[in-house]
């Protein structure tokens, strides 16, 4: 079978934002080669709960929130579900959307050697974001992303090369351990690359891709290539920063910080590099991030017009992109809109995979799509891993709250 790109692709530009791109820098400058394992689990784990969302809209022809809306069969269960749905998702993207617009500036600021992101910067990035989900057309985002994706990829990978990791000190970090004062940071590489918005975005977008019978297969090869590419330009922005930061004593908190400290030891290439690959990082996540909260509470909304939905879809996609912009701008710290989101992302994660799990077991639902044995197996110790995560994160946001 052919291989064609797509969903899968818009997953993993929505996963290898900022957020993760700084994740990883802080866990190579930090950390060595040591937390490397954790990237490997945490692609592994994130292709299997993004495989059940593959299958759910390409086989069943649903989106995720439309089928636990189906799934509930009580109108105040329903509007609990609907309520942890919009929290975790209008209000968190809007508060990350602020970090994607930042962080993709910062990329384009290491590039051109200015101190900081410039406002106009966050302006035309939320322009193009903008313009993008205005189409509302689904072939035409997703070309855009690949495009984009392509391009990270590209200046991550040659990041890595650049900089000439030593094969066995990489070797040895795919050796699960746990550094001294490492285990927040290897919780915070498990938590940016398993996104919950990421399930229905996933869902959504193969019921687009696939609207007619069969696409299962096709949808299940998109989503292991794709997610795993994600996961290997992860693995690069780590490489990259272990080599060449690791031990040096240079305070590091940005893939910024990492440009910067690249160009003494590796020239000029190395800034533009890991500046082009954090600006489509940005612009990546800023595009994938009011789309999967456009996805999943535009099938919340009881209205059937096509047309209505299209609305709908346009709206909230824009005004989260507003929103993420306008914190951007003025300059407004988002810590406690994404702490709010944490709560929300750390309760409603292990509630998705769970769901995910009876959904994908239901064959009137999905008939031969549905999970069998290994499936099961393996979606059920992600789930335990989600519960310790979301644990994680509420407490952690509750802490600083408090």
């Amino acid at each position: 079978m052919r291989l064609k790109l797509g969903p899968g692709v818009i997953v993993a530009a929505a996963f290898v934002g900022p957020g993760t791109v700084t994740a990883c820098t802080v866990a190579g400058a930090s950390f060595g080669f040591a937390l490397l394992w954790t990237l490997v689990f945490a692609t592994v784990a994130t292709i299997i709960l993004q495989d059940m969302a593959a299958r759910l809209g390409a086989g069943a022809k649903r989106g995720l929130g439309e089928a636990l809306m189906e799934a509930l069969p009580f109108a105040p269960l329903r509007w609990i579900a609907g309520g942890l749905v919009f929290a975790a998702l209008a209000i968190g993207a809007a508060a990350y959307e602020a970090g994607n617009l930042a962080g993709g500036a910062l990329g384009v600021s290491a590039i051109l050697g200015a101190d900081s992101p410039q406002r106009w910067l966050v302006v035309v990035m939320a322009w193009l974001a903008a313009l993008v989900i205005l189409s509302g057309r689904y072939r035409l985002i997703e070309r855009a992303l690949i495009g984009l994706v392509i391009v990270m990829s590209g200046a991550f990978a040659a990041s890595a090369l650049l900089v000439r990791p030593d094969l066995g000190a990489l070797a040895a970090g795919l050796v699960p351990q746990v550094p001294p004062g490492g285990l927040m940071t290897a919780v915070a590489l498990v938590g940016t690359t398993i996104v919950p918005y990421n399930l229905f975005l996933h869902a959504a977008a193969a019921r687009e891709r696939w609207p007619n019978a069969g696409g299962v297969e096709e949808a299940r090869i998109d989503t292991g290539v794709s997610v795993g590419l994600g996961g290997l330009v992860s693995i690069a922005i780590l490489v990259t920063a272990a080599s060449s930061l690791f031990g040096q004593g240079t305070a590091v908190t940005s893939a910024a910080d990492m440009a910067a400290g690249l160009e003494p030891a590796f020239g000029v290439a190395a800034r533009y590099l890991v500046g082009i690959g954090l600006f489509a990082a940005g612009l990546t996540s800023a595009i994938t991030a009011p789309l999967a909260t456009a996805f999943a509470l535009t099938e919340l909304a009881p209205v059937k017009s096509v047309e209505r939905r299209m609305w709908i879809f346009r709206g909230i996609g824009l005004t989260v992109l507003a929103i993420g912009t306008s914190v951007a701008l003025v300059g407004i710290s988002p810590v406690q809109l994404i702490l709010v989101a944490q709560i929300a992302n750390g309760l409603l994660l292990p509630i998705v995979a769970l769901f995910l799990l009876i959904v994908m077991n239901r064959a009137k639902v999905l008939g031969a799509h549905r999970n069998w044995l290994w499936s099961n197996v393996a979606g059920g110790a992600v789930l335990v891993i989600t519960i310790g995560i979301g644990a994680r994160l509420v407490l952690g946001a509750i802490g600083v709250l408090a």
